[in-house]
């Protein structure tokens, strides 16, 4: 059991609340996942900027030369924001696979959380609300977001086993459930070239989303062929860049609960995650479909 939320901004004069309003969706789902947290979120990019998302258990060793250690390998300019135990590295966007080469090598320590131009993504053990005020979600803005609480049932409680999970540029996914078919998958996109940190099976999901579009689809076409390709029990919440997903295994047997105004688009695993959202007195609310998707882009 663990609880999902995630909050798509319409309206650009909520993005300055998106941090505050998804903290308060993730307090809501403490119950549903109490050993783990995390969320990503997806701001306004930079032109010609990439921002590689780090995370680091001894953070002042490794942090404190990472910058100028990266300088001098991608011969460019990189900047380093500090946020405990994670970092986000700003960097030119054509030198960005280059610093996060330059992170693996010199930096074995440090795990690459999500990069992108817009996506920055925090995750920790602990409780949902203290892993919220660690990062400091409530004063983040951005277009939208994505959390997740974790109760761990097949595999360990670690920061990398928390959700999250991105796989490709600005790419995230976030699961409750459980796939059948995840070990069988793996190996089969490690032929292709896939790589994983983890034995997750979510992170898998993660993958093969990534995996498709890497063929060409968008997010809702990739979400069609995993119903096709992915067995178990699911509900996912996905971003990218410029879209926001959700899908339902065929049987649909974990909760989940849509909204939608003129200002969101709101996914709750409870409807009391989108309680204290502005307007939801009027949004039109639903219980998704099993097997359909559901996907916004801007």
């Amino acid at each position: 059991m663990c609880g999902i939320v995630g909050l798509f901004i319409k309206d650009k004069a909520l993005e300055p609340r998106l941090g505050e309003l998804t903290a308060g969706m993730l307090a809501t789902m403490c119950e549903r996942g109490p050993d783990s947290a995390g969320f990503a979120v997806y701001g306004a990019p930079k032109s010609g900027k990439a921002k590689i998302t780090l995370q680091s258990p001894n953070p002042e060793k490794d942090f404190a030369s990472l910058a100028k250690a990266v300088e001098h390998e991608i011969d460019g300019k990189a900047k380093l924001d500090v946020k405990s135990t994670h970092a986000v590295l700003t960097c030119p966007a054509d030198k960005a696979e280059a610093a996060r080469q330059a992170i693996r090598t010199g930096f074995p320590g440090v795990r690459i959380m999500g990069s992108g131009e817009a996506i920055e993504i925090y995750k920790e053990v602990g409780r949902p609300t203290d892993v919220a005020k660690q990062f400091d979600l409530a004063k983040m803005k951005g277009t939208h977001a994505i959390g997740h609480t974790r109760m761990a049932t097949e595999s360990a409680v670690t920061t990398l086993g928390a959700h999250p999970f991105s796989t490709g540029t600005d790419q995230c996914l976030v699961h409750n459930g459980s796939l059948s078919n995840h070990n069988n998958l793996r190996r089969e996109l490690k032929h292709d070239g896939m790589t994983f940190e983890t034995e997750n099976d979510s992170e898998v999901a993660a993958a093969y989303l990534t995996w498709r579009m890497n063929q060409g689809l968008n997010l809702g076409q990739a979400l069609e062929k995993g119903l096709e390709d992915l067995d178990g029990f699911f509900t996912f919440v996905v971003g990218t860049k410029n879209g926001f997903g959700v899908v339902r295994d065929p049987i649909a047997c974990k909760p989940a609960v849509l909204a939608e105004t003129d200002q969101y688009v709101a996914f709750g695993s409870e409807y009391r995650a989108l309680a204290g959202l502005p307007g939801i007195e009027k949004a039109k609310v639903w219980e998704p479909e099993p097997a359909t998707v559901y996907f916004w882009e801007r």
